[in-house]
């Protein structure tokens, strides 16, 4: 794609960047035929080349973000199935982040959208926070037909039950068992611990016995995807996870970062790109991003026990988190760890196409959304399963709302099977 910027916008090293990105795009379509939006749509600006048509008029004319562009750019999923379709490697995370951001700045939207915007990154990183409006979810839901569309939606998505504080949220360390083969910091989460804290749980559980010490670090809390991908500066987070995790690596030493919520592993994967400029932590940040491993990846290194016999002989229909397979490129781990912890893995139809969760997309374009949770759920219920299992808290939280299957973490069910105790959901 032939771009015109100006050597001042490109001193900028967001636009030079967005500018590279744009150059290596060349039309030809072949994102639209797996982008989620456009397959409900039909319209070529809900489109990966549609948006980045958009994304190139708005910052090469240097103007700010008009109703056009927002709209388009909000109703993108970031799900990144058109970055594992483009034969040319357009990297299209990276450039509507930036467009993103850039909207945020120049923008102006209805004020009741900043204030569901705002009243969202006040809330979600911060896990005393979010169990407070969690609470206040549950008063206001008997009077939910009185509130308006948009409101109803996050009410729906709000879980009949929040979590306490647990150990798990650190500062916290959990010795391996026998002989020590790993250790590794755990990412906590932010939503994750007050949704389903048995998810962290079972992840320590199952690692500690295959002789892997776990460390909740000092300082780590929210990864910062769920601001960054809004348009805001999720940095503060990152920045506070990297001095806390480079300090575990400085000092008795880390193996890797483990992450249970795809979505977050994601952008701890990216650590280096977002802290590129920054002189004293684009270093460390590098260095943390290099160290970050979905968990399925370290248990498919460190390999299960053998001879393993499940609890009960389950069908489960593995989704694949947008995050885990266009993020982060991890396919094959998570069904190759099910199979061979012996249950039968049912590959779920059009597995590429996003369940509609996506970080706050959710709660923010609810039409959408349920549009897509309903395709989805009808995919993995027409492979006749008894669980569904998936690898990101999101993508749990958004198809259990929709189907009456228990739907678990991978790790929950590899844990059962190597003898930990049944989810909740089993027994």
């Amino acid at each position: 794609m032939q771009t015109h910027f100006t050597l001042a916008q490109l001193a900028d090293s967001g636009t030079a960047e967005a500018e590279r990105i744009l150059r290596a795009c060349v039309h030809c379509g072949f994102c639209t035929a797996t982008c989620p939006t456009y397959l409900l749509t039909g319209d070529e600006r809900d489109s990966p080349r549609g948006r980045i048509y958009l994304i190139k008029d708005m910052l090469e004319s240097d103007r700010p973000a008009g109703p056009v562009e927002t709209h388009h750019i909000d109703r993108c999923l970031s799900c990144l199935s058109c970055m594992t379709t483009c034969p040319s490697g357009v990297h299209y995370m990276h450039l509507v982040d930036h467009a993103r951001a850039h909207i945020e700045r120049t923008g102006r939207r209805p004020l009741p959208d900043r204030l569901r915007r705002l009243a969202l990154r006040l809330t979600l990183p911060h896990p005393g926070r979010f169990r407070a409006a969690m609470g206040l979810a549950r008063v206001a839901r008997p009077f939910r037909t009185l509130l308006p569309r948009a409101m109803r939606g996050m009410l729906d998505l709000a879980p009949a039950r929040i979590h306490g504080r647990t150990a798990q949220e650190g500062p916290a360390h959990f010795p391996a068992e026998g002989r020590r083969r790993m250790r590794v910091g755990l990412l906590p989460g932010c939503v994750q611990p007050a949704l389903d804290p048995a998810i962290n749980e079972a992840a320590i559980r199952l690692l500690t016995r295959l002789g892997v010490e776990v460390v909740v670090a000092k300082g780590v809390g929210c990864c910062g995807a769920l601001t960054h991908h809004m348009g805001h500066d999720g940095h503060a987070f990152a920045a506070a996870n990297i001095r806390a995790w480079m300090a575990e690596v400085e000092g008795p030493g880390l193996d890797a970062v483990i992450v249970t919520a795809s979505g977050c592993g994601t952008t701890v994967k990216d650590y280096g790109h977002m802290f590129r400029d920054d002189a004293a932590l684009a270093g460390p940040a590098a260095r943390i991003a290099a160290l970050a491993r979905d968990v399925t990846e370290v248990l498919a290194q460190l390999g299960l026990p053998a001879g393993i016999t499940p609890p009960r002989p389950l069908r489960v229909a593995y989704h694949a988190a947008c995050s885990l397979q266009h993020g982060q490129r991890v396919k094959d781990a998570p069904r190759d760890l099910l199979r061979a912890a012996g249950f039968t893995v049912l590959d779920v139809p059009e597995g590429h196409i996003c369940c509609g969760s996506a970080g706050t997309y959710n709660l923010l374009q609810p039409d959408l959304a349920g549009q897509l949770r309903a395709r989805k759920v009808a995919a993995i219920e027409g492979t006749r399963p008894d669980v569904v299992a998936a690898g990101n808290i999101g993508c749990m939280t958004q198809i259990g709302s929709g189907t009456a299957l228990p739907v678990l973490h991978v790790v929950q069910l590899l844990d059962w099977a190597t003898g930990g105790p049944a989810p909740a959901a089993m027994v």
